[in-house]
């Protein structure tokens, strides 16, 4: 391919990489959708090509609609797949100029995404996050106008709803720090007194289990909570060690992240409603979920542990 054309491609690829990572809920699966347009775009007519960007859009998003139709991704979406976390900051989380952009890339929405059928998550994520008119993603996918309003209309309907609140690293380590301080102590009612009346929590099972396991309740959430940050041995030998927890920014939510020797052990997200009490909890701990946040850590900024040995 001539330099030229090669420029081209890679001038649009971080955002084409936004738009397959909110599609698929996975950096890998992102990255190697972009990788894939950029062999068709190696091979096609590029004189024919009159808006590469749309034609380049077009190609990842149906590359990305293909992968969640198949019959694997079928089986695996029998059950809501936990969407990968990433640290604030990731090239890969796109622009995040508007509320929309930053709330199309949370956790929640993601998660709320893998109920939406791949027209449906396209159309949305092209509409909502990257300001596409109904005209354009209609010709990027192939479908009417019409059709294309109601496919966002639907997702909208089953994603749409509350804002979280916005938050920065201040703000991640004081809501961490707060939390650390009630989930330490064991004490199941200083938990509940953190917790919004239907709090949820969400745990990847450390990637023992297909499916998330998931708590729903004040009291089923307090009780998870305090069994899962109670330190034992042998949490210690399957982690290899006791980790430092930090505070950060993930997916744009407060984070406590374990760390040990700058190899991220585990993550959990914190969302929280207008009252500051705790509405959903995400909590990781499989490896190659974790994989890219480590690659990330030893170069990140980030403040002393909360703390220093859990």
């Amino acid at each position: 391919m001539e330099t030229a054309a090669a420029d081209e491609f890679e001038a649009c690829r971080p955002r084409l990489t936004a738009i397959a990572y909110r599609l698929l809920g996975s950096a890998a699966d992102a990255e190697d959708a972009v990788q894939d347009a950029y062999l068709r775009w190696q091979g096609a007519d590029r004189e024919g090509i009159e808006v590469p960007e749309a034609w380049l859009t077009r190609t990842v998003a149906n590359l990305c609609m293909d992968r969640l139709g198949s019959a694997r991704a079928r089986r695996e979406r029998s059950f809501e797949r936990l969407p990968e976390p990433l640290f604030d900051g990731d090239p890969i989380l796109g622009p995040a100029e508007t509320a929309e952009q930053r709330e199309s890339v949370s956790l929640a929405v993601l998660q709320l995404m893998e109920r939406l059928t791949p027209p449906e998550r396209a159309v949305y994520v092209l509409r909502e996050a990257f300001g596409y008119s109904h005209k354009e993603i209609a010709e990027m996918l192939g479908v009417s106008e019409a059709a294309s309003q109601q496919h966002f209309h639907r997702a909208g309907t089953r994603v749409g709803g509350t804002p979280r609140r916005s938050a920065d690293r201040e703000d991640a380590r004081r809501v961490v720090k707060a939390f650390l301080a009630a989930a330490a102590t064991g004490r199941t009612e200083l938990l509940v007194a953190l917790l919004a009346d239907d709090a949820t929590a969400v745990s990847d099972s450390a990637g023992l289990r297909p499916e998330p396991i998931r708590y729903l309740g004040t009291a089923a959430v307090a009780a998870y909570l305090r069994a899962a940050y109670k330190p034992t041995p042998a949490k210690h030998r399957l982690i290899g060690g006791a980790p430092a927890i930090f505070a950060d920014l993930v997916n744009g939510a407060p984070a406590a992240v374990a760390v040990i020797d700058d190899r991220v052990v585990g993550v959990m997200t914190i969302d929280l409603d207008d009252s500051g009490r705790i509405t959903a909890l995400r909590s990781y701990a499989a490896p190659d979920r974790l994989a890219r946040l480590t690659k990330q850590w030893a170069d990140r900024a980030h403040d002393v542990p909360l703390l220093a040995a859990w």
